[in-house]
């Protein structure tokens, strides 16, 4: 199965309205990028695809990234410099622990909705919403061959 037809559409649109709804009350960016496989340490990909995406670049680099590797059923959260170090040392590990919850009952959208969600709290606690704020980054899930 393609990874871009792991989500029907509908799940599809219920990630994004996810991350739209996650950064309506915050000038925080969200992404998620989806691909089959990964070969390597999965936070040195996702690194690696948080840097692709250019996600540093976010103005109060407050960037997080969702990234799962569908067929090796491997996924990491990385927040950038500004969001890491106000948020509490365990946060990106609660996050995953509840979305994991969800994953092992196979519910993958459900989970990341909200993960999605549980970090948009944080962000807007920490980035609130101003009025001259901008999306910075597409809300769209990105998958591997479009890197």
């Amino acid at each position: 199965m393609s990874v871009e037809n792991f989500f029907s559409k509908e799940e599809k649109k219920q990630i994004t309205d996810a991350i739209a709804e996650a950064e309506k009350n915050t000038s925080g960016e969200i992404r998620l990028h989806a691909e089959g496989q990964c070969k390597l340490d999965v936070l040195d990909r996702a690194a690696y695809i948080f840097e692709k995406l250019n996600m540093h670049k976010t103005e109060q680099r407050n960037g997080v990234l969702f990234y799962l590797a569908v067929h090796d059923r491997k996924f990491a959260i990385i927040g950038d410099a500004g969001i890491n170090k106000l948020v509490p040392t365990d946060f990106w590990d609660v996050i995953k622990e509840t979305m994991l919850t969800y994953f092992k009952e196979g519910k993958f959208t459900e989970g990341l909705t909200k993960g999605i969600l549980m970090a948009g709290e944080q962000l807007k606690a920490n980035f609130p919403y101003q009025k001259e704020d901008e999306n910075e980054l597409s809300n769209e899930i990105s998958f591997d061959k479009n890197l």
